[in-house]
Order: structure tokens, then C-alpha cells, then sequence
């Protein structure tokens, strides 16, 4: 399988579509797709969400287990959107830090939280062998506790 025959599918909940626009296609940049009542398609840098209504939204008590997000190749990818992120006042979970500096795994993330309690990682890593790689190492995200 190459990644070029593929696209990601990600299905999350929101309690409100208007207000989905507003974070996802406003404030990330997203472009929208189709649209009901119920459910609007995103495509997110070539991917695909799809906000469905929910009457069960709860907020998590960390960034673990549930979040998604990207992982950019290009750094000045990465930092227009976090620039982005701020100039349109997003909500940051997480703000900007580096993971595991001074190693191979090291990288720069931050978290944003939609209005729906969806937590989205963006990040980069300064050695691209980390992504899928680096598995000696044997380290993945922050120390739960």
C-alpha cells in the first residue's frame, strides 16, 4: 500500500455543526464538503473528517487515550498553522513545547481543543526516521501518571 493510494477517514463528534464550521473551516483552514442538519465532511490537508452531531460530549482528563491530529513534514507547515492557531485565537490545550529534545525522537507538538472537547495534535518531527521509526528507543508521547 502507498500512502498516495489512500486518504485518512476520521469520524468525530460535535453538538453543534455551525459552530464545527466556524473552529474547523474558520479557524484550521479546512475546506468544507457536503453538509446536513447532522454531519459536514472537512477535507484537512487532503484528509478527510466528518463532524456528526452527539448528544454525548464529555471532556477528557488529559491528552490520552483519544486525540488525532497531523504530522507535517515541512516545519514552516507546521509553524503556519500554529501561527494561524493563534492569530485566530484558537483554544490551546497543550501549547507549543518540544518532546524528547536532543534525541532522535525529538519533535515540536502543541494541542487544540475544538468547542467539543476533541483534542487535535499537530506536529513535526526533526528527524523524519522518527515517524515510523526510531522503535530501539522505544519512547511514545508523555509520561502518563
Amino acid at each position: 500500500m502507498t500512502s498516495a493510494s489512500v486518504l485518512f477517514h476520521l469520524a468525530f463528534p460535535v453538538a453543534d455543526i455551525s459552530v464545527a464550521r466556524q473552529f474547523y473551516v474558520e479557524g484550521l483552514g479546512c475546506l468544507p464538503g457536503r453538509e446536513t442538519a447532522n454531519s459536514l465532511i472537512l477535507n484537512l490537508y487532503g484528509h478527510q473528517l466528518v463532524a456528526h452531531t452527539s448528544p454525548d460530549l464529555t471532556p477528557q482528563r488529559g491528552i490520552y487515550p483519544r486525540h488525532f491530529g497531523l504530522v507535517f513534514l515541512d516545519e514552516a507547515d507546521w509553524n503556519a498553522l500554529l501561527e494561524r492557531a493563534r492569530a485566530r485565537d484558537l483554544k490551546f490545550y497543550q501549547t507549543e513545547k518540544r518532546r524528547f529534545p536532543n534525541t532522535p525522537l525529538e519533535h515540536r507538538t502543541f494541542f487544540l481543543e475544538d468547542p467539543f472537547y476533541n483534542l487535535l495534535e499537530f506536529k513535526y518531527y526533526c528527524s523524519s526516521s522518527a515517524i515510523f521509526g526510531e522503535v530501539e528507543l522505544a519512547l511514545v508521547g508523555d509520561a502518563v501518571g
